[in-house]
C-alpha cells in the first residue's frame, strides 16, 4: 500500500514529461476555454441586442441542434481520416468564425440572423472536434499512460468549463462584448496551432469492410459504429451508465441546485454557487485521484459502484435540508464521477479498435445530447411539486442501473 502511494505522483505526472502530450492537453483546454467564452459572449451579446430571453434560446439551440445532428459524422469521419486534422481544421474554422463575429459586432453591423447563422456554424464545426480529441488520445500516449493522461486531461477541462465563462465575463465587463469573440478566436487559433505540431503514433489500417467502391459510404460507417457499440454488453453497459450520469447533470444539477438553493436551504444564489463549486471541486479531485491510483480495476465493479452511490446521493438531496450535509453529499458525488470517469474512458480507448474508436465516442457523445433536454423538462415538471420527487425519480433511475449492471457477469468482469 505505501509503495501504491508513493508511486502516485509520478505515475499521474508521467503523461506531462512527454511533449506530444502538453500539446494535446494545452490544445484541448485553450478549445474549452474558447467554448465556455463563447457561450458568455453569445448570451451577452444577444441580450443586449434583443433584451429577450426567448431570443438567446434560439441563438443557443441554433449551437446545440448541429452539434447533435452531426456528431455521428465528427466520428464516423474521425475513423476514416486523421482525429489530428479534424482537430485543426475544426479550430481554425471555429476562430475565424469567431473573429468574423467580434469584428462585426465592433463595426456594429451584428444583426440576430447573423448570431444565429454563426452559432449554427459553429455548432457544427464543433461536433467534429468533439470525437476527435477524445479518440486521439492512444496515438499519443502509449497505453499503459491512459489513465493519468485521461485524468490529466479531465482535471484541465474541468479547469477550463469554470475558468472560460468567469474569464469571459471579466473581458465582456471591462471592455466590450464583441472583444470576447475575438479573445475567443484567439484561443482556437492556438488550439489548432497546438495540434499541428503533435505528431502521432501511425494507427493501423482501418478493418472496415469495403464495398466495391472502395470505402463504405457515410451512412454505413455511421450504422457499424452504432451496431458494434450495442453489440457489445459491456460498451453498452459504459454508454447507458454514461447516459444516466447525463441525465444527472442536465437536470438534477442545473434545475435541481437551483431549487435546492432558493426552496429549501433558503441560501440564493451564494449557495447554488457553493453547490456548483462543490461538484466541480468533487469532480476534479476524484479525477486526479483516479489518474495518481491508475491500473485496471474491474470497471464494471466501478461502474456499478457509481450508479448505486449516485443514487444514494441523489435520495440524500431529496431528503436533506441541512445546507452542510448537502454540499458534503454533492461533493461526493462530484468525486464518484470523476473517479470513474477516469477508468471508464481508458478502457474504452484500450478495449475498441482504433478504426471504430471515433464512432463509439460519438454514439455516447450524442445519447449525451439528446437526454439532456429531456432531462431538463422532466426535472423542471417534478420541481413544481417538490425537490423529493424529483431526486427521488433520479435515484431510482440510477439505482436500477447499477442492479443492471451487476446482472451480468461479462460487464462485472471488466478490466
Amino acid at each position: 500500500m505505501a509503495t501504491t502511494l508513493a508511486g502516485a505522483g509520478p505515475r499521474l505526472w508521467a503523461p506531462a514529461r512527454q511533449r506530444p502530450f502538453q500539446l494535446l492537453w494545452l490544445g484541448q483546454s485553450l478549445s474549452l476555454l474558447g467554448d465556455g467564452f463563447s457561450v458568455v459572449a453569445f448570451s451577452w451579446i444577444t441580450l443586449g441586442l434583443t433584451g429577450s430571453t426567448l431570443t438567446l434560446g434560439y441563438v443557443l439551440a441554433c449551437q446545440a441542434v448541429p452539434r447533435t445532428l452531426l456528431t455521428l459524422v465528427g466520428g464516423s469521419l474521425g475513423d476514416s481520416w486523421s482525429t489530428r486534422t479534424l482537430m485543426i481544421a475544426s479550430s481554425w474554422t471555429r476562430a475565424v468564425l469567431m473573429a468574423g463575429v467580434g469584428l462585426a459586432g465592433l463595426a456594429g453591423h451584428l444583426t440576430v440572423w447573423m448570431l444565429c447563422a454563426a452559432a449554427a456554424a459553429f455548432g457544427a464545426v464543433d461536433a467534429f472536434f468533439q470525437p476527435a480529441r477524445v479518440s486521439i488520445l492512444p496515438s499519443v500516449v502509449d497505453e499503459n499512460l491512459l489513465t493519468p493522461a485521461n485524468a490529466l486531461l479531465g482535471a484541465g477541462s474541468r479547469t477550463a468549463a469554470v475558468v472560460g465563462p468567469a474569464v469571459g465575463g471579466v473581458v465582456i465587463a471591462l471592455t466590450r462584448a464583441p472583444v470576447a469573440f475575438v479573445v475567443d478566436a484567439v484561443c482556437f487559433a492556438l488550439c489548432g496551432w497546438c495540434v499541428s505540431r503533435i505528431r502521432p503514433r501511425a494507427r493501423t489500417a482501418p478493418a472496415s469492410k469495403k464495398t466495391d467502391t472502395g470505402q463504405p459510404s457515410l451512412g454505413a460507417r455511421i450504422r457499424e459504429g452504432v451496431v458494434f457499440t450495442l453489440r457489445d454488453p459491456r460498451l453498452r453497459t459504459v454508454v447507458a451508465l454514461d447516459t444516466a450520469v447525463n441525465f444527472c447533470y442536465a437536470g438534477p444539477f442545473t434545475v435541481g441546485f437551483a431549487t435546492l438553493a432558493d426552496q429549501v436551504l433558503r441560501g440564493g444564489s451564494a449557495t447554488l454557487g457553493v453547490l456548483n463549486g462543490s461538484l466541480a471541486g468533487g469532480a476534479m479531485l476524484g479525477t486526479l485521484a483516479g489518474g495518481a491510483l491508475g491500473g485496471r480495476p474491474r470497471v464494471g465493479l466501478l461502474v456499478a459502484a457509481l450508479a448505486g452511490w449516485l443514487g444514494a446521493g441523489m435520495a440524500a438531496l431529496g431528503l436533506v435540508h441541512s445546507t452542510p450535509a448537502v454540499v458534503a453529499t454533492v461533493l461526493a458525488m462530484g468525486f464518484a464521477i470523476g473517479f470513474q470517469g477516469v477508468f471508464g474512458l481508458s478502457w474504452i480507448q484500450r478495449n475498441i479498435p482504433g478504426d471504430v474508436l471515433s464512432r463509439v465516442i460519438s454514439v455516447d457523445m450524442v445519447l449525451g445530447y439528446a437526454v439532456a433536454p429531456l432531462s431538463l423538462i422532466v426535472c423542471g415538471a417534478l420541481a413544481r411539486i417538490n425537490t423529493f420527487a424529483l431526486f427521488g425519480l433520479v435515484a431510482a433511475v440510477l439505482a436500477l442501473t447499477g442492479l443492471a449492471v451487476l446482472g451480468s457477469k461479462a460487464v462485472r468482469e471488466m478490466r
